[in-house]
Formats: structure tokens, sequence, C-alpha cells
């Protein structure tokens, strides 16, 4: 188009009079793509002196010429010498008053700002075009008159046979339809002469869509056209044979003296419905069959999707059956009910037809005329009453490769497939493949849920028997199992006194054995004291005396030895209900704090023969309990020396800290190079008077303890690994806030 158009305009020169660039920067772009020259002035005076050097059209904004519009247009057009240059106003600010000045100052048309650029461009080809038909056209002395339809074709319709799109020339006047382009006859189905006999509305049906009469949506839309407006409507033009066709009409007003001309341009939107009817409507089906939709209506609607791809189409959908010979009518929303019934149970073969032999030799069959092709001689009887003479059929397979059935369209005409036929086949034995193998597999599921619950029926009769058998034959068995029906507080409150149950049994054992001693002591010093006040009556001798205080003395520190033991273990067992109310809460600083208490330790280390490392940063602080915390540390290493190091001579303890990236957090380990700990004893190591060393001094609890206040007072977690058999031995690590809770963890 744009070499037909700088044939015509002679690389024609457009000027832009604005003072704002944005607004026509598109449009400068546009005119240049169609091979015009053009130049742009900020006020009048570059205008005047642009115009000077020779211009085919000028575009105007309003704001610049105010109030004297004509004498604006008049110096402009003067300034190239040639009074009849053709001049567009456009105004950001369109009013009625404004757009009477600008015709009375000889203005070709007045343009409402923003504008579409593609729009502008084209009305100002039309104009250019316009012009040279005028000034082709033989001068006489007598007035001008209005440019003959014969005068505008030389340039005119050179423009049409150049546009991507269907385009008319109508006559207002004289409802006269006076020229068009070849895209417009094959729009309508219609040669140029037979279009020409007619105004626009035998290109219309006499009623849109919405129900509103065709004649009365384009008187309405000509009006705000000849009022110099772009009218951009969608609408339904009516092909020769009577089917709508769904177009975009863009309509605008040429500006010929004398004449009330509409220029047309006309899209046809039909492929662009077909896509969009195509892409929803398969999303429409996908989700039927996501949904669990049931098949035979999923594949009506999917038919009915197809047949509203392709004119005269008539769609159906045949399955074949399990035993892979029979076919089925399964969907034909528009074939004869009474056709569809002929089909059912017929067995396929080389020679059955479209659909019966595609599923036989799994491959496309098309049958482009019934009533000759071999393949239909057993059935073409069947489908003359109907009117049937094209079929093409195309096999629908499983994802294992099975075929299920076919899919085939049907014509009333003889006819091939195109390339369009053979895409919608593709799509439609695809779609059709999805929804009848999601069926399938919803049987088989089906199946295998019944069969199931069959099993399931079965096992539970079983069950019941063995219940009734077990119930009769053990009374003791049904009432542990009515049991199982406590409330989970009653199994709460029995794992807690299970719990105090094992503690108590527990304290119990560690102060038998100092309670016992002491006892047989007492017993023992009480039964010598009696022989002694016997003696005394019959005369005590001084050696008896001295045997008995010996005795007494022996007595007493094994009786003070014993219930020191006693005071040590009750003393440890308090430690096991750790008391924040008790412990002093304050901010410190670790790395200090952990020398200070290693401190103490360094002498029985180095009496052990090992060595005691620190490895806590600078500055990191804690805003915690330190009493606890320390008790936690002292309980650690503590067990380090009684287990760690047993049978090893010289070994390093590691004590070491980390805050996290977000300060929250403070991560302490105390590691040993010892023996380690066996993975079955790991598992115990918190549990309350667990030992390795029973009966060597240790209770049991240090661990516990230890665990309860990191859980308890500190907020945190504490974690154990160990490995026997090489150096790595075990590591202790605690999880703790910087800032301990406020309130005991739960």
């Amino acid at each position: 188009m744009n070499q037909l158009i700088s044939s015509i305009t002679d690389r024609a020169n457009v000027l832009l009079v604005s003072n704002s660039p944005n607004e026509v920067r598109e449009l400068l772009y546009v005119l240049d793509r169609h091979n015009l020259g053009t130049g742009l002035a900020g006020d009048i005076d570059e205008g005047v002196e642009l115009a000077a050097g020779g211009t085919d059209l000028i575009l105007l904004d309003a704001a610049l010429a105010g109030s004297n519009i004509g004498a604006t247009c008049m110096r402009l057009r003067n300034a190239g010498g040639r009074h009849s240059v053709p001049l567009l106003l456009m105004s950001a600010t369109p009013s009625a008053e404004e757009q009477g000045r600008s015709v009375g100052a000889g203005a070709s048309d007045y343009i409402k700002m923003p504008f579409n650029a593609r729009d502008v461009a084209e009305k100002i080809l039309m104009e250019l075009a316009l012009h040279k038909a005028e000034a082709s056209a033989p001068h006489a002395a007598t007035p001008p008159r209005p440019v003959h339809p014969q005068t505008l074709e030389v340039n005119y319709h050179s423009i049409l046979a150049g546009s991507p799109d269907a385009v008319l020339l109508f006559d207002i006047d004289n409802e006269l339809l006076i020229d068009a382009n070849h895209l417009a006859e094959e729009l309508f189905g219609m040669p140029l002469a037979e279009l020409l006999q007619g105004g626009m509305e035998p290109l219309f049906p006499k009623h849109q869509s919405d129900g509103r009469a065709s004649p009365q949506l384009l008187e309405e839309k000509i009006r705000d056209t000849l009022q110099g407006k772009i009218v951009v409507f969608r609408a339904s033009c009516c092909h020769r044979d009577s089917h709508p066709i769904a177009c975009e009409i863009r309509l605008m007003r040429l500006s010929v003296p004398g004449r009330q001309l509409v220029h047309a341009r006309i899209i046809d939107l039909t492929e662009r419905n077909l896509a969009e009817a195509m892409r929803s409507g398969q999303s429409a089906l996908l989700e039927m069959v996501a949904k669990g939709a049931p098949l035979i209506p999923t594949l009506n609607q999917l038919l009915l999707l197809i047949e509203g791809q392709s004119r005269g189409v008539l769609c159906s959908i045949m399955l074949l059956d399990d035993d892979g010979t029979h076919m089925h009518s399964a969907a034909g929303p528009s074939l004869p009910t009474e056709y569809m019934a002929l089909l059912e149970g017929v067995a396929i073969g080389p020679g059955v037809g479209s659909c019966g032999t595609a599923m036989f030799l799994r491959e496309q069959v098309v049958v482009s005329d019934i009533m000759r092709d071999p393949l239909w001689a057993p059935y073409r009887e069947l489908a003359a009453p109907f009117g049937l003479r094209a079929c093409w059929s195309q096999p629908i397979f499983g994802q294992d490769g099975a075929v299920l059935g076919s899919f085939a369209m049907y014509y009333r005409e003889v006819r091939q497939p195109d390339a369009r036929d053979l895409e919608l086949i593709d799509t439609a034995t695809d779609l059709a493949g999805i929804a009848i193998g999601r069926m399938r597999h919803e049987r088989e599921l089906q199946r295998h849920r019944t069969h199931l619950e069959d099993l399931v029926a079965e096992r539970t009769a079983a069950l019941t028997q063995a219940k009734e058998h077990s119930e009769q034959t053990n009374r003791e068995l049904a009432a542990a199992l009515e049991n199982l029906s406590i409330t989970q507080e009653e199994l709460v409150r029995r794992d807690k006194l299970a719990a105090l149950g094992a503690l108590v049994a527990g304290i119990a054992h560690e102060l038998n054995t100092p309670i016992g001693n002491g006892l047989v002591v007492a017993t023992t010093m009480a039964e010598r004291t009696r022989e002694i006040q016997a003696s005394f009556l019959d005369g005590l001798r001084r050696s008896e005396l001295g045997a008995y205080l010996t005795q007494a003395s022996e007595a007493d520190a094994i009786m003070l030895r014993n219930l020191q033991r006693a005071a040590d273990l009750v003393s440890s067992f308090k430690q096991i209900a750790v008391d924040r109310a008790s412990s002093q809460r304050r901010h410190f600083l670790l790395r200090q704090f952990v020398a200070e208490l290693m401190l103490p330790l360094c002498t029985q280390l180095k009496a052990a023969g090992l060595s005691l490392t620190q490895d806590v940063p600078e500055g990191l602080a804690m805003d915690s309990y330190p009493g606890p915390l320390g008790q936690v540390l002292s309980n650690l290493l503590e067990n380090c020396l009684r287990h760690a190091f047993e049978g090893r001579s010289g070994g390093t303890i590691n004590v070491r800290a980390r805050g996290s990236d977000d300060g929250k957090t403070i991560t302490m380990s105390i590691a040993d190079t010892g023996v380690g700990i066996a993975a079955d004893d790991l598992v115990h190591v918190y549990d309350p008077f667990f030992t390795t060393k029973l009966g060597s001094g240790g209770s049991g609890l240090g661990l516990h303890v230890a665990h309860n206040i990191v859980t308890g007072v500190l907020g945190g977690h504490i974690d154990a690994t160990s490995s026997i058999g090489d150096a790595s031995g075990t590591t202790f690590t605690l999880q703790l806030p910087a800032v301990a809770p406020q309130s005991p963890a739960p």
C-alpha cells in the first residue's frame, strides 16, 4: 500500500503545527511508514516558515490559532502559495462553536484529540487523494463542481486496491455505493457491478444479533460520522448466500465539496471469533472432563464446538466396544437419530464405511463422495435418505495406543477436507481421546473400587466372626478392648501417675541404701546398749565399756556418713523441679560468665590430665538466668569427667558458643574426645536415674536436671550426638534464646 500511496502523492508533504509533540509523535511515525514527508512546527510563525517550503496538507492545533482561526488558516495556506491546500484542524478541547469557526475558515475536517494515529493517517491519505483528484479535474470559468466519482476513480480506487481490508465508498446523499475494492467483493461474495447497485442496507441483515434493526444502527453511525467523528463499531454483515459475517466497521467522512461521502473499512472478524470460540470451548471441555462430567454430554458439547467452526458440517463420535469389534453410537447432536441408530452395534472392518474402516485400519479415512466410494457400497442406502454425501473419519486413540472410537465429519455435499478441516479433525480427536480415556479410567477405578468393597466386606465379616469368637472365649480381652474408649485426659493422668511412680521408685531405691545402712547400725547399737545396761547391773568391766565406746564411735561415723549421703540425694532430688521464681534473671556477657564458671574446674581437669578450651566470641550477651545456666554447664562437664574418659589418658573438652545472624538465638556446645555413648544408651541419657555407673556414686539425675532447666527456665532445646570407637566423642548442643522467656515453657 505504501508504494501505491507514494505513486499517488509523489512523496506528498504533511505539515503538523502543534506545541504538543507527544500528542502527534505516533502520527508522525505512521505517516512516515506511508512514505509521506512530514514536518513539525511548534508555533504559527515556524509553521508559516515550513509551509513556504511547500506542503500538500496542513494539520493545525486549534490551541495555537486562538480565536482568530480564519486568519491563521489563511496565513498558513498563503505561505505556500496554494490557497487550496487541504487543512485539518485538531482540538484537545472540542466544542460546537470551535468546529463551526473551523468550517468557516475552510478547514477540511475537525479532529478531536486525543485520536487514533492510524485513523487520522487514513483520513490524511484520503484528503490527499481527493485533493489530487480535484486538481486533475478540468477547470472552467463556472463555479467549482462537486467531484464526480469518475474523477475519484484514478486515485481513490488505487488506494482501495492497496488496502489490506475490505473498503467501500458510500454517497450518503444518493444512498449509493460508488466504489469498492476486490476484498469487499470477496467478503460479500458479490462482483463489483452487483455491489454498486445498492447502498449500505443490502449488505446487512434486517436485525443484528442483539435484536436491533440494522437500518436504525446504520443511521446512527452515519450521523456521527458526518459530524466529523471516526466511528468504530462491530456489527453483523450479510454474505450473498445469506450467512452472517461478524465484522468490525470503521467509518470516516471524506471532505469533498458539495458531497457527503463516507469511507468504510470493514474487517472480517470471523477467523478471530472462531479462534476465540475454540479456545474458550476447549477450556470448557477440559473443565468438564476434570470435574468428571458424564461422557455423552461432554462429547455432545465437543461436537457442537467443532460444528460451530465450519458451516454445513455434521459431526459424530462412535465408541468401540471392549471386544474391539463392534461400534456404538455415542454422540451426534446434529445428525438424525434414526441414522445414528442404524449404526449401533455394527462390526468394524476394512470396508465398513468411513468410521468402521478408520477404526479397523487405525488411520484416517476420507470419503468425499459416499455414493461413489466402494467403502460405502454396503451402506449407501443408509446414508442416502438423510442426504449425507461426504464423510471423513479419524480413529480416536487412548494413551496406551488402543483404539477407543472414531470422530467423523459429515457434509450434505461432495467435498474434500482443506487444511482447516484437517486441523479441526486433529483437535476433535485429541479432546475426544482425553474425555473417553477419562471415562474408561473412571470405569476401571469403579470396578476396582467395587472389587475392593467386596474384599473389605469379606474381611470385615471374618474379623467380626473372629471378634465374636474371641469375646466368647476371652472375656478379659473384651474388657481390655472396652478400656480403649478411655478419654485422652485419663490416659494423660495415668501417664503422669506412672511417671510419678517411677520417680518415687527411683528416689526410694537411691535412699534405701543410706537409710538401710543407718537402720542396721542403729539396730545393732540398740542391742549392744541393752547388753551394756544388763552388764552394768552385774558390774561393768573397763574392757567392755571401752569396746562399747569404740563400737559407738564407729556407729556414729557410719550413721553420719549415710545421713549425709541421704541429705545429698534429697538435695539433688529437689533440683528435678526447676523453680524459676527463685532464679535471678540478669543481663550478662557469655564469654566472661563461661570463663568464671570454668575456673574452679581447671584444677580438677589438670589432675585428670584433661585440657579445656573455650571458644566464645567477645560481646555475645544474654538476658537470661545465669544460675540455672551455670548448673547445666556444670552438670555436662561433670558428666564428661565421670564417663567420657574412662580407660583413656588425656583428652580435650571444648566449650563453644555462637550467635545467630538475627541475634535471637545462641548455640552452645560441650564436646569431648572421649569414649562416646552407645546408641542404645543415648536415647535414655535424659531419663531420671539412668546411669551406666550404678553404685559408683552417681544418681543418674545430672543430665535429667540439665534437660529440665534448658527446656524449662531457659526456654531452649538440648541435643546429644555421639559415636563409639573414634576421637569424635560426645557433643551436647544447647539452642538457647538470647532473651529468656518471661513465663515458664509449657
